[in-house]
């Protein structure tokens, strides 16, 4: 495959889940902002602002429109849900080739509904616009199911949601990490990563910060926990690499680092997860990022160049 195919595919599967989880958390925060008059609307916007690494405009306080405006609309920031959306919408477009038909249509419907569904939102509120974004990623993802094959260029797809799918979860839990054990916080972090439900079923309804971090980090079956994101980025370049000297036990730096990041999650003490957790989460999320830079390097450039927040589309 060419690597301009491979990487636009790689961020086609960024980008998507980028909106998705940012549509997620955004709708949460909303709520919780409209329903609770007791919460400071100011610091709880720029504490999210600082999870979704997206700077601040201005020095006014900010407020459930101004945070929509500046996480949900903003075009030219590609944290944002629209940025996100233009950017895999033009991902797509240029790597036509190789993807389905049913894939470029659903983000190109999407794309072009957004600016009609954005004037609407701007009337009644964003819970309208935000499901919008959920169920459209929702249909990519299942249209991406149906329609690809399980080649090389799934593989990128898959790759890039993963590390996305991890580093938002990290920055999530970190955004909590100073709250109280029986605090109410941590249900908002289950309802931002769509965990609530599943996780209660897991745990019988039983709330406290242990459970929710162990679950969120090291659940095995749950899709949205880290260590799932982590192992299933490491079959994806495992299996994009399979002419690795196993034998010498060679590995390539992205594999190295997902497979030893996949590996202290999974043989860590239950006991002890909560033990520097801070510490912990901030050395998972540095490992993250050079994950996207080992990828950036082995399969599109001669150097590293991505980052979280800056991240260049691909035509």
């Amino acid at each position: 495959m060419l690597a301009r195919n491979a990487e636009s595919l790689y961020w086609i599967g960024r980008y998507v889940e980028r909106a998705d989880d940012t549509a997620r958390i955004l709708n949460v925060s909303v709520h919780q902002l409209l329903e609770d008059v007791s919460v400071d609307s100011d610091h709880a916007s720029r504490q999210l602002l600082t999870v979704l690494g997206i700077p601040p405009e201005g020095k006014g306080e900010l407020d459930v429109w101004k945070l929509t405006e500046l996480v949900a609309y903003a075009k030219d920031n590609p944290s944002s849900i629209v940025g996100s959306i233009n950017a895999a919408r033009e991902n797509t477009r240029g790597a036509r080739e190789v993807v389905s038909t049913e894939l470029w249509e659903c983000l190109n419907a999407t794309w072009n509904a957004v600016p009609e569904r954005q004037r609407y939102a701007r009337r009644v509120g964003p819970h309208s616009f935000l499901s919008f974004v959920e169920e459209r990623a929702a249909m990519f993802a299942g249209l991406a199911d149906s329609t690809m094959s399980r080649d090389d260029g799934w593989m990128f797809l898959v790759l890039g949601r993963s590390v996305e799918r991890a580093d938002m979860v990290v920055r999530l839990l970190l955004s909590r990490v100073q709250d109280k054990a029986s605090s109410p916080g941590w249900i908002t972090v289950l309802r931002s990563a769509g965990a609530q439900d599943t996780f209660l079923r897991t745990y019988r309804g039983a709330l406290d910060a242990g459970r929710v971090v162990q679950f969120l980090l090291r659940d095995t079956l749950f899709p949205r926990s880290v260590f799932y994101a982590l192992r299933q980025a490491e079959d994806c370049v495992d299996q994009l690499d399979p002419t690795l000297n196993s034998r010498g036990n060679d590995k390539a730096e992205a594999l190295r680092l997902l497979g030893r990041a996949r590996s202290e999650l999974e043989f860590l003490r239950p006991s002890d997860l909560l033990e520097e957790l801070p510490r912990r989460l901030t050395a998972l999320q540095e490992t993250i990022r050079e994950v996207g830079e080992a990828v950036s390097v082995q399969y599109f450039h001669s150097a590293p160049w991505v980052a979280w927040r800056g991240a260049e589309v691909s035509l």
